[in-house]
């Protein structure tokens, strides 16, 4: 009777230990060996996606009846330390939401993620550009799946585009044309914000309307090859068309918060808004009866590139926790997502641009986005190739461009100090 309890005792302890396991959940009960589900963890930033994820993993449940999956989103601006400080102990996810490029660098040197090319074959068949974002910078390895991409345009509201008389611009002059006839409406022409919380959109607005200007993929290549520099005439010219076009942003823009112009744009008092493919569902979420277009900026004159370009990135990845208790089942999940079951899900329940190869997105404007990309897509430099190292690129031009739309500073100051930011760490040919 005793040596019973004491193996009661001992199993009772078994699987509590069991449950305080990286990821384990509350309901982890040690896999198929006892026959009972396992409880995976998922950790995400994106706490507005609640909903749809629910939608997306109980598909994923029913196919795999022996896996629970719970989905935990935090802050966006409080990810990257809870997932940091998660992954670094016994309480981390067994599967996380990853950051590209440079956000992933520091997770894969500091071992906490599974390499997975040898273990989710369909990564095969992934666009080379999307898998750049899960690879090591260092050992080339893809720590993640790919779970979208990111486009860059300008938004346009239909109905003031037809009540004013306009077009999609085909030509520079056309948009700013546009623009005057707007503003002359009393209708502010493009929703841009610059505020304290907002200054992360600044590098997106100046690919948007910058990309062709400072060279686009060629440019690109010329830094990273050391044959330019980010001082370069062509990029300082493409920073002071922010600063050109500021008439027609809103009024005092360094403190336009982002609410503030996906509220303007929502309620048809902003024409244009120059975004990225993610503010797509937001948008419509205010407004599902608006009726948006988009269009690639026509190049803007003294442009090396003389045709409209796309710019984009890969979004993110999903990647095992390397101190999971339950490895095969995360595996599970994580192959799963590679499939264009999920990715359709994905493109479908969030309006995004799924990375699985063969989705088409059923939204009419996704796909027009998708097709832009495809056919014109250049990559988001700052973001792809400057966030590796200290200070990163993307974040001292932001808040130099900001000082600019002040008047602290100037396009040429801006140059300089992105340059003499990355230099500090990056070296060309690497």
């Amino acid at each position: 009777m005793k040596r019973g309890w004491i193996a009661g005792a001992i199993g009772v302890l078994a699987v509590a230990l069991a449950a305080c396991a990286p990821g384990s959940g509350a309901s982890g009960q040690g896999g198929e060996a006892g026959g009972d589900k396992v409880t995976l963890s998922l950790w995400s930033w994106r706490v507005e996606d609640v909903k749809a994820y629910d939608k997306i993993l109980a598909r994923f449940e029913e196919s795999h009846p022996k896996i629970d999956v719970e989905f935990k989103p935090f802050q966006a601006t409080e990810y990257n330390n809870i997932l940091a400080t998660g992954l670094s102990g016994t309480a981390g996810p067994d599967v996380a939401q990853l950051r590209a490029y440079g956000g992933l660098q520091p997770l894969v040197e500091a071992g906490q993620l599974v390499p997975l090319d040898d273990k989710v074959e369909a990564l095969s068949g992934f666009d080379a550009k999307l898998l750049e974002g899960a690879k090591g910078h260092t050992d080339g390895k893809i720590y993640g799946v790919p779970f979208a991409y990111q486009t860059l345009q300008v938004f346009y509201n239909k109905k003031l585009f037809a009540d004013n008389g306009i077009q999609p611009p085909a030509t520079w002059d056309e948009m700013i044309k546009a623009a005057d006839r707007l503003k002359a409406a009393g209708i502010t022409p493009f929703a841009v914000a610059a505020g304290p919380d907002a200054t992360w959109t600044l590098p997106i607005v100046h690919e948007i309307f910058g990309n062709a200007r400072y060279g686009s993929t060629r440019f690109r290549d010329a830094l990273l090859n050391g044959d330019k520099k980010f001082t370069d005439p062509d990029f300082t010219a493409s920073i002071k068309l922010l600063k050109d076009l500021e008439p027609y942003f809103p009024k005092d823009v360094a403190a336009v918060k982002i609410p503030d112009v996906q509220a303007l744009f929502a309620t048809g008092k902003a024409a244009m808004y120059p975004t990225g493919s993610f503010d797509l569902a937001p948008v419509l979420a205010a407004d599902p009866s608006l009726e948006i277009g988009a269009f690639q900026v026509p190049p803007p004159p003294g442009s090396p590139v003389t045709t409209p370009v796309t710019p984009g990135w890969a979004d993110g990845s999903f990647g095992v926790n390397a101190k999971s208790a339950h490895q095969a089942e995360a595996l599970e999940l994580v192959k799963w997502m590679a499939t264009p079951e999920f990715g359709q899900l994905y493109a479908s329940e969030l309006k995004q641009l799924s990375a699985v190869p063969g989705v088409t997105p059923s939204d009419p404007l996704l796909a027009e986005l998708a097709k832009n990309y495809a056919a014109n897509g250049a990559p988001y430099t700052l973001l792809v190739d400057f966030r590796y190292g200290q200070p990163n690129g993307d974040a001292v031009f932001r808040d130099e461009v900001q000082k600019m739309l002040v008047g602290q500073t100037d396009p040429k100051a801006v140059a300089e100090s992105v340059q003499k930011g990355v230099e500090q760490w990056f070296k060309p040919g690497n």
